[in-house]
């Protein structure tokens, strides 16, 4: 087990303190960690496989060998991919051989937005998102109460967030005669008698808290903030009251934080995800670790800090993409605006339903502070990867891009991502992102998921350029697709890439409305979208040589589908279902039961 405390530092002994800056502790975690995990070549007897896969459609994602019949790998790689003759030649004594019946493989599906940490803690915890009643919070909370290590706490929870969309989209000016949900501890104190619970409504407007949480805060009912009846505390808060309990909730233990990345990796798993571009607080670097060295990792991790933290790796003589093929220190991500769900997108004409422009994120202040973090990033060698909605913030991020290049000089080796970039101002905006060379990294379940009230905040005129999927390819734009799982506090982002390509080339809700597609002139066809969540995302992390494609070499990260996504209609595509997930060589996932 890799040990930092105490560790030698230019030929001193420090001791490392909860004062430490925490991207001290990641460099020396990736220094002395990562630079001596990176796995060597193909293991195992020379000529032989260890595992083929043989008997069904191969979508490969090479261009010079499109499809195949067969797979062979042996250690942590693909060593043959053709016809089944062909790599029937590869077999030996002990090979394990997998009969596809017509089934399809394609490279391991890549996920380019997601919070690890965030959709662990969901998945462990209490996800309340669609709780409006108290069955379903005393069964949710029930549930967390049984998985979580004992003395957690849950915590977060968001309920009412899908009540509040049925009652009308727009907030309070919708909600109708029906007053939204409101808990009171009684619903769960039987269930959680050594287990403090602090939760929340999804706008974070009222708080509630178990019985043992104020216990361990010291509640009363002379505190403001705090709802009492005869005396005696309902469990309802404001906001100053529960942030007050919130600060005797001690930090996560090891121990949670490693159950919260077994329920993610096993969600990722099931979808066949074995590469994620997470946005990656740094202390779960050592979460990543101690799941490598127990052999318990079963994704790659392209992790990205943000922008504003690229000095501390400068600073250590750390290259881009520094680590292992497991664990690697790759883009670094920025803000320029909010996001559509708070209506703080920045646009160039107001929201319809507030009047307000949107607003500009704390990287851009002061003015000329976004500049200087790109360009001096890029300068020390690093992809900035910035996160921009709103037309008026693509542009400016477009115009940043570009002047990044104008100062420090054109480089191949840029691969700048314009984040999220949802909605474009017209087709100008995608050719502009083309002649930049930007990557469009979006996530199409946004769209499906945001149909809803899109319309309703910035008008049937101007949605017609959101989520413009096929405008940004005919333009030769690259598509990159995620999910930006878990979601935020008013939506849950599945992170099944399956539905991904649904949302992508339908374009419609799971219910299948409307009709023929929202906006379906920015329908893309499904070899399109397939090719969005793996070649181009092993491109957009700088990893095309080794992975997002079945080919000789490559790592072997791969995906068994129950059947072609490329040969059904786009109403099955969500229906597609993931048999087999192969990661470095080894079946991490396989589905069981009726196929």
């Amino acid at each position: 087990m890799l040990r930092l405390f105490p560790i030698i530092v230019h030929g001193s002994r420090h001791t490392m303190t909860p004062s430490t800056k925490p991207w001290v502790i990641l460099s020396t975690l990736l220094l002395l960690g990562l630079a001596g995990c990176v796995p060597g070549g193909p293991e195992g007897s020379a000529g032989v496989a260890e595992l083929i896969l043989t008997g069904g459609t191969v979508w490969t994602g090479d261009d010079a060998n499109p499809r195949a019949e067969a797979v062979a790998i042996r250690g942590n790689r693909i060593v043959g991919v053709g016809s089944r003759g062909e790599v029937d030649a590869l077999k030996g004594p002990d090979t394990r051989e997998v009969e596809l019946d017509g089934r399809f493989v394609a490279p391991g599906f890549i996920d380019n937005h997601t919070h690890f940490n965030s959709a662990g803690a969901l998945l462990l915890g209490a996800n309340l998102l669609d709780v409006a009643d108290e069955e379903g919070l005393r069964r949710r909370i029930g549930e967390a109460v049984e998985r979580m290590p004992a003395g957690s706490w849950i915590t977060g929870g968001n309920w009412g967030a899908y009540e509040e969309w049925e009652m009308g989209s727009a907030g309070e000016e919708g909600r109708g005669a029906r007053e939204p949900f409101s808990p009171d501890r009684g619903m769960i104190d039987d269930l959680t008698p050594d287990t403090p619970v602090l939760v929340n409504r999804w706008d974070r407007s009222a708080f509630l808290a178990n019985a043992a949480a104020m216990d361990a805060a010291a509640v009363d009912c002379g505190w403001s903030g705090v709802e009492c009846v005869d005396g005696e505390a309902t469990g309802r808060l404001d906001a100053a009251a529960a942030s007050r309990i919130r600060e005797v909730i001690p930090p996560k233990s090891m121990e949670l934080r490693l159950a919260e990345a077994r329920e993610a990796l096993a969600d990722l798993r099931q979808f066949g995800v074995t590469t994620i571009h997470d946005n990656t607080p740094p202390d779960m670097f050592p979460v990543y670790q101690a799941l490598l060295e127990a052999g318990e990792l079963t994704t790659r991790i392209y992790a990205r800090p943000t922008l504003d933290r690229f000095e501390h790796q400068a600073a250590l003589g750390l290259p881009r993409n520094f680590g292992s093929e497991w664990i690697v220190l790759g883009g670094f991500k920025g803000f320029v605006d909010g996001i559509m769900g708070a209506s703080t997108a920045m646009f160039y004409e107001p929201f319809d339903h507030t009047g307000g422009f949107g607003v500009w994120r704390d990287m851009m202040n002061p003015p000329g502070n976004m500049e200087r973090l790109l360009l001096e990033a890029d300068e020390a060698g690093y992809w900035p990867q910035v996160h921009a909605i709103g037309d008026f913030a693509i542009d400016t991020l477009l115009a940043l891009y570009e002047r990044v290049e104008e100062v420090n000089g054109p480089r191949d080796d840029r691969r700048f991502r314009v984040i999220h970039a949802q909605h474009l101002r017209g087709p100008e905006t995608a050719e502009r992102m083309a002649r930049v060379g930007a990557i469009a990294e979006v996530q199409p379940f946004h769209a499906i998921d945001d149909m809803r009230w899109m319309e309703e905040r910035i008008g049937p005129e101007r949605i017609r350029w959101t989520y413009a999927f096929r405008t940004l390819h005919d333009a030769g734009v690259r598509l990159s697709f995620g999910s930006d799982w878990p979601g935020t506090q008013a939506s849950w982002y599945t992170a099944n890439p399956l539905m991904g390509m649904y949302a992508a080339v339908a374009r419609q809700t799971p219910e299948g409305e409307p009709v023929g597609g929202w906006i379906p002139e920015e329908r893309i066809d499904a070899e399109t979208a397939l090719r969005a969540y793996t070649v181009n995302n092993a491109w957009a992390e700088g990893k095309e040589e080794v992975k997002g494609r079945v080919a000789e070499g490559f790592l072997a990260d791969l995906v068994v589908l129950d059947r072609n996504p490329l040969g059904v209609e786009p109403s099955e595509l969500q229906a597609v279902r993931v048999d087999l997930t192969i990661v470095d060589g080894r079946i991490v996932h396989e589905r069981r039961g009726d196929r």
